[in-house]
């Protein structure tokens, strides 16, 4: 008998009759032998529709406890409703919410982070052999109070469950078909990846990939959970997220990602100077700000470029930040661009194969993309290139190591 997670987002339960299709796929799960534990965000749009009446009526700060209670109803909402539906088919169901499941975080309303999960409740629910509806993206703190766990924190929830109950698989079902080598609204012909390994998958997530939230991956990283992506909508075979040693074909490149939500940040001639960097990101840093790629230029006499980037909603309080600690120390300017995108390709191989990084320039070159910036790791190479570019150098590189049969399996050395 197997333990299965599964999660199904705000789209897999968007109506009454997609609630009626999850409560199915539960069932039958259960019926084969399996112990269930399904995990469900909020119907699709129920979750801006109490953002937007939490600005019409707490304003543009309103209580961050407060809003916490409110958002959180949606996915009571949808609990009750699938457990009501899988009751219709003729098998046993309970739901749980945050707090009812024993999900600890601490008090960071809005962005709550996971301490523990208590998981009593829902043994019990399993021994009984009721499939256990447990709420996504909600916890509660050590004073009792409901906490969120922000942005993707119904993945979160499900794959960290998943880890505290030794789950054989959490099942993370979607609008798509499982993890593809790169954005198919963009290159049509993309390829669904049978497995892709941890470490890829966490780059992809960082890197824009929307399939898996970052946190999620982390979770199942740590604990050795496997992660089976799938549509929600067929019963075809998803892509398994599984650790290294696990993937069967190690390809160059598995996936081309790119992210339009950066800024970039330059500060002109900054002095070459211990404390220089420290006094220039303390800011940004105490300001809760994301800094993510850095680039220096080499000191030229006594002084140096640096260049930065953040998410695009911070980067009005950044560059202000940027600004007046490059005034504070004598730093020549201070300035920003929005129009730019984040281009990365990802591959295990990569750590065997050399002149990958030769070649992703030389693609980018022959079509005329100027790169502004150049990040790597042993399995990633990132480049920072104009805004208007993003599509052009997405297919261009999908052509180029997928396509065209570079990311073939790389042989054991």
């Amino acid at each position: 008998m197997a333990l299965v997670v599964q999660k199904y987002g705000g789209t897999s339960v968007g109506d009454p009759d997609r609630i009626r299709n999850v409560a199915r796929r539960a069932v039958e799960t259960a019926n084969a032998g399996n112990r269930v534990v399904v995990c469900v965000s909020a119907m699709a749009g129920e979750t801006d529709g109490l953002v937007a009446l939490a600005a019409e009526l707490g304003g543009s700060s309103p209580s961050q406890r407060e809003y916490d209670v409110l958002v959180s109803t949606g996915e009571q909402k949808t609990v009750a409703l699938l457990s009501m539906a899988i009751h219709q088919l003729g098998h046993d169901a309970q739901s749980l919410l945050g707090w009812q499941m024993g999900l600890r975080t601490d008090s960071a309303h809005g962005r709550a982070r996971i301490g523990e999960i208590e998981c009593r409740r829902i043994h019990a629910v399993l021994d009984a052999g009721a499939v256990c509806v447990i709420a996504g993206f909600q916890g509660v703190d050590d004073e009792g109070d409901i906490t969120t766990l922000g942005r993707g924190g119904s993945d979160t929830s499900a794959v960290a469950v998943a880890c505290a109950l030794e789950a054989d698989v959490c099942e993370i079902y979607t609008d798509v078909d499982g993890v593809f080598t790169t954005d198919p609204r963009i290159v049509p012909e993309a390829k669904k990846l049978e497995q892709v390994s941890y470490e890829e998958m966490l780059e992809m997530a960082s890197l824009g990939a929307k399939v898996l939230q970052v946190r999620s991956v982390k979770f199942a990283m740590r604990y050795g959970t496997p992660i089976h992506v799938r549509s929600s909508f067929n019963s075809s075979e998803g892509t398994w997220v599984t650790r290294e040693e696990d993937v069967m074909e190690k390809l160059v490149v598995s996936g081309v990602a790119y992210n339009r939500n950066e800024a970039k940040i330059t500060l002109r001639t900054v002095k070459d100077r211990p404390g220089a960097a420290a006094r220039l990101f303390t800011p940004i840093s105490d300001a809760g700000i994301v800094v993510d790629m850095i680039v220096q230029n080499l000191s030229i006499d006594g002084s140096t470029d640096m260049t930065f980037t953040v998410p695009v909603g911070d980067f009005a309080k950044a560059l202000e930040l940027a600004q007046s600690a490059a005034a504070e120390i004598g730093v020549g300017s201070a300035e920003g661009d929005e129009n730019i995108a984040k281009i990365s390709i990802v591959g295990l191989g990569m750590k065997d194969h050399a002149g990958v990084a030769a070649q992703m320039f030389r693609v980018l070159a022959d079509e005329g993309i100027n790169i502004q910036l150049i990040t790597t790791s042993e399995i990633k190479i990132s480049v920072v290139v104009e805004e208007k570019y993003t599509e052009l150098a997405v297919r261009a590189l999908h052509a180029a190591f997928v396509d065209a049969g570079a990311a073939e399996p790389v042989e054991e050395t």
